[in-house]
């Protein structure tokens, strides 16, 4: 397996582990819906269903947020190759590798360590189009690209 191979299926576990996550907090707060009866403290009940239904709110967000993310993730092709960057490229610079994808953070492969990050972030938006030898600035430094594929 190639390194841009392993870090989609990171990438791909990342989802799936927030989406379990997810779902657990949906089954919880069903339940928790459910068992709620009406009390002789009115107001309280109330006041729990509510706090229930925004927390449901909250995980639909997520939810809708994960399935975005797993769109993204199936437009990547890890066979292509591409000199400039784009949605499924690494982009290695002297300081930082970026894994042009999802925002998913740090990920380590073979040892060595790289970004997970959303063409939509502002780094991302920085690194797409980039080619070898190229340069930008982000956070107050400086950084070259040394290669892209």
């Amino acid at each position: 397996m190639n390194i841009k191979e392993e870090l989609y299926k990171l990438c791909d576990e990342y989802v799936n582990k927030r989406l379990q996550t997810v779902e657990e907090i949906i089954s919880s707060n069903q339940k928790a819906l459910q068992s709620e009866t009406k009390s002789s403290a009115g107001d309280k009940h109330e006041t729990g269903r509510a706090m229930l239904q925004l927390e449901m709110e909250k995980a639909g967000q997520q939810l809708a947020g994960i399935t975005q993310m797993r769109e993204i993730l199936a437009k990547i092709e890890v066979a292509k190759a591409s000199k400039i960057a784009c949605l499924g490229s690494i982009i290695y610079t002297e300081k930082v590798n970026y894994f042009l994808s999802i925002s998913a953070g740090q990920l380590v492969v073979e040892g060595n360590s790289y970004y997970a990050v959303s063409v939509s972030s502002p780094i991302g938006k920085l690194l797409l189009g980039k080619k070898e030898k190229e340069t930008f600035f982000f956070n107050g430094n400086n950084f070259k690209v040394e290669k892209v594929e």
